[in-house]
């Protein structure tokens, strides 16, 4: 399995007239986490689009805890629990500092040829990056 985590520190903006950080929020941090934990495998999305691959989300499954407020300083764990085929399954776990675990989610990514908009296999690039994780 791999792992990767990154903070985020809620701003003002991220937050409703309850004082919580607004729902939808949250699948920005997903993509915030996401996007990061590729990056330090050497998989930047823009490397993955130049194989000729896109991948966009087809499935989000997410599930409140208890809210974040402003100014919390949040870590966005990511894991990717198995080596892809022609989807990658994405999880989240957000918690603040003091460890408290507030928000859990599930994306599920389906890879496209760019050139076709039809589902392909997972880049060369991005299992080579991962396989050392799962051995």
């Amino acid at each position: 399995m791999f792992k990767h985590q990154v903070s985020y520190r809620v701003r003002y903006a991220d937050t409703d007239q309850m004082r919580f950080m607004y729902y939808g929020n949250y699948a920005r941090l997903f993509e915030i986490g996401r996007v990061e934990s590729l990056r330090t495998l050497g998989c930047h999305y823009t490397e993955l689009e130049k194989t000729g691959v896109w991948m966009p989300v087809i499935d989000l499954q997410s599930r409140y805890l208890k809210p974040a407020f402003y100014d919390d300083e949040l870590v966005i764990e990511t894991r990717i629990p198995s080596l892809p085929a022609a989807r990658i399954l994405f999880e989240y776990e957000i918690s603040r500092t003091d460890g408290v675990v507030i928000h859990e989610a599930k994306t599920t990514l389906v890879f496209l040829s760019c050139s076709t908009g039809k589902p392909c296999r997972a880049p060369d690039l991005l299992k080579s990056a991962l396989l050392p994780f799962f051995h």
